[in-house]
């Protein structure tokens, strides 16, 4: 699998953030099908002494078509969310955009449009600063 150009620095911001990662790339198989997310990471919430599960499928945004790529990511991000539904539906999918294409494209009134529509949750990073700037619920 090949990985996005920002695959380390999501790593390292979640890492950062207090996220242990658990999976690297989380793998499933619902029936046939397999699928490779990114990541899959857990954070222990002591208050409720239980544990958060996250996916993160990592989009870098680095191709000629900002477009094109979000139309990857947005049926990519739907596979995954259906499938997770089946094999792990405590676990919570996260798309990861950098900061500077959330800000320059994501802010689009069809694209946020788009995004309510699939049920998009998104952590925003900065690359540079390997550091999470927003999660968007």
């Amino acid at each position: 699998m090949a990985r996005d150009l920002y695959h380390n620095n999501v790593r390292k911001a979640l890492e950062k953030d207090g996220w242990s990662i658990t999976h690297d790339p989380y793998s499933m198989r619902v029936e046939e099908v397999g699928y490779e997310i990114d990541l899959g990471a857990e954070m222990l919430i002591a208050a409720e002494k239980g544990t958060t599960k996250i996916a993160v499928e990592i989009k870098s945004f680095a191709g000629p078509s900002t477009i094109n790529e979000f139309h990857k990511a947005v049926g990519q991000f739907n596979d995954y969310y259906v499938a997770m539904s089946i094999q792990d539906p405590e676990r919570i999918l996260y798309l990861a955009i950098p900061e500077d294409v959330w800000n320059r494209f994501f802010q689009k009134n069809v694209i946020q449009k788009s995004l309510e529509r699939i049920g998009a949750k998104v952590i925003v990073y900065d690359p540079h600063q390997n550091k999470i700037v927003q999660w968007k619920s």
